[in-house]
């Protein structure tokens, strides 16, 4: 009989998502390119279950019932071009390629051009939740037609995180918008790291908390309606954990040089093609970026000199404090994020439900937290939403605790405690909320060296004034109807 689902590539996330579909109820083809790591997984996890294991890509291919449903689980870029043209000449009209990796956005448009001419279905789906998603179910953003869509869908509802208003996966939009969304995920979770990176360093450095305390007071926060989600969680446990060698802690053994796979990078990039602000992204980002200079930063901690870092009033108050700045500075994080998902869907006509985008990201996926679903509700209430910060709820709650940040920031900047996401956050709820930036200036100096133009506020048209003048009016090169 043949089998209902295919997957290629079994690294870990490709076994346990080979592992949750066949515990859904379906049957599972599985290929990888060295055949020793599917006889290792076929013995050590599938044993016993109904997945066939495959060793060449044709009886992969022809073990697979129609249309065929093939999963292809390998690195980002030419890996899964490389794939892909192996199984053109296999395939036949109808079948459904599905890349489950976390590809740039543009190339599973183009992938899904190229193969649309040959009758042959492509879908760039972002899977979110790591291993643990990928064994016991994720948060799914498949992009592609239709219908290729309502043909995956029975496997994708069962494989999904589940929480109380349904499966973690909903139908995205067409090509690329799938692999948009996961990217713009990605982004928000660069943010929400960083932030809580700095309410960590303002508890610890300016407070002196020690690590039970710290565990304690994530742990309490994990509680709020505000701050209750995954990240906030395994913050706390992280706090717990003691280097069995050196009975340290062992979270400051670490070397503090993050990482990054490139999806925050190009989350930056595309907020400055589309013109969308997203500063708490970027300063997650290049915050990455700085701490990968380890050696120039301990030789100039010892001749750069700033403020004692402590803090000298009420521990408690400012605690409290640090948790408003944080929740405030995540409203504008995701506020930033949907507003990005909102331009890319006018420019790219995804026509993207932004309320379901935060739906499926309630369960599965990185970011998942409590407050998703105060997300949900108000694109709900108002799908035209322009921006998070004007929803009635998060409104109240930044005005409500924005003295709070302020302090926090101001403190910060004080003991020199850098907290450019914190910052950024403040500086963008500042910037939004002000009727008048300081921008005309740049306008004028644009004018004065190149010639740009400007437009003024009191008259409409384009006008351009020659500035080393003595004359006072300025030349229209517009109409003024």
């Amino acid at each position: 009989m043949a089998q209902q689902f295919g997957l290629i590539g079994l690294a870990v996330m490709g076994e346990n998502l080979a592992l949750n579909v066949e515990r859904n109820g379906f049957s599972v083809a599985v290929y990888n390119r060295s055949p020793e790591k599917t006889e290792a997984f076929m013995a050590n996890r599938a044993q016993g279950k109904n997945i066939k294991a495959t060793f060449d890509l044709e009886s992969f291919v022809a073990s697979l019932e129609r249309p065929r449903r093939i999963l292809i689980m390998v690195k980002a870029g030419a890996p899964v071009d490389a794939v892909i043209e192996q199984l053109k000449p296999l395939l036949e009209p109808g079948d459904i390629m599905i890349d489950g990796g976390n590809s740039f956005y543009s190339d599973t448009a183009r992938r899904s051009r190229e193969l649309a001419s040959i009758n042959l279905e492509f879908f760039g789906m972002g899977v979110s939740g790591g291993e643990e998603g990928a064994l016991n179910g994720a948060s799914l953003m498949p992009g592609g037609t239709k219908a290729a869509y309502e043909a995956l869908e029975p496997i994708l509802v069962k494989i999904a995180a589940q929480v109380d208003d349904g499966p973690c996966v909903t139908y995205i939009g067409p090509d690329g918008a799938g692999h948009y969304v996961k990217m713009v995920h990605n982004g928000i979770e660069y943010g929400d790291m960083q932030l809580i990176a700095e309410a960590y360093d303002l508890l610890r450095s300016a407070t002196n908390l020690d690590r039970q305390q710290l565990h304690e007071v994530f742990a309490e926060w994990n509680t709020t309606e505000e701050l209750d989600s995954y990240l906030i969680e395994i913050t706390a446990d992280i706090f717990r954990r003691i280097d069995p060698e050196t009975k340290a802690p062992l979270v400051d053994l670490i070397l503090d040089s993050a990482g990054q796979k490139g999806t925050g990078r190009w989350t930056v990039m595309a907020g400055v093609d589309l013109a969308v602000s997203i500063p708490t992204m970027a300063a997650a980002v290049n915050a990455r970026v700085v701490s990968f200079y380890k050696q120039e930063r301990v030789a100039a901690s010892k001749i750069l000199t700033g403020p004692a870092e402590s803090y000298q009033g009420d521990r408690q108050a400012f605690i409290n404090k640090v948790r408003d700045a944080l929740y405030c500075s995540k409203i504008c994080s995701y506020a930033q994020g949907m507003a990005l998902l909102r331009a890319a869907s006018k420019e790219y006509k995804y026509f993207l439900n932004l309320s379901e985008c935060a739906r499926i990201w309630k369960g599965g996926c990185i970011i998942r937290a409590r407050f998703l679903n105060d997300i949900k509700n108000a694109f709900n209430e108002n799908p035209e939403l322009p921006n998070l910060l004007l929803a009635p709820k998060f409104k109240q709650k930044i005005l409500e605790k924005q003295n709070a940040w302020r302090e926090v920031v101001a403190v910060a900047a004080n003991l020199g405690i850098p907290i450019p996401a914190f910052s950024a956050s403040l500086d963008y709820f500042d910037s939004y909320r002000r009727d008048r930036l300081p921008q005309n200036l740049t306008q004028a100096q644009r004018d004065y060296f190149g010639a740009h133009t400007y437009e003024r506020i009191d008259k409409p048209g384009v006008f351009h004034t020659e500035w080393t003048d003595t004359a006072e009016e300025s030349l229209s090169t517009g109409s003024t109807d």
